[in-house]
């Protein structure tokens, strides 16, 4: 199972996004039942991507993400290329859905 990075502030979340091409952001809550069920599901989806760097933010204790991101529930997942968002869902995510769309930006990102 591949690691998240821990992001313990908007600049940490900021500087990840920056720092690699291909960055996947998952926005929790610490009491988030939905977050806690669908993290590993995720963190095992994106074992498919290599490419994808995997992030981690908690949005009670880090605030201040929530507007800068514009989120208004959790779990939020959001991947980046070149640090421009290309993909959020939110809450219910379907993992099949997910995973077609991720694939869609993968493709075209990293095979050509």
């Amino acid at each position: 199972m591949r690691e998240y990075e821990t992001l313990t502030s908007l600049e940490a979340v900021n500087a990840f996004v920056d720092r690699y091409p291909l960055s996947f952001v998952y926005v929790s809550s610490t009491d988030c039942s939905v977050c806690h069920a669908l993290f590993p599901k995720v963190q095992d989806l994106l074992m498919k991507y290599p490419e994808i760097h995997l992030g981690n933010v908690n949005a009670q204790e880090v605030q201040e993400v929530a507007g800068a991101l514009s989120i208004f529930t959790v779990p939020v997942l959001l991947l980046f290329v070149e640090g421009k968002e290309y993909l959020r869902e939110a809450r219910i995510v379907h993992l099949d859905l997910l995973d077609e769309k991720i694939k869609r930006i993968y493709d075209l990102v990293v095979v050509s």
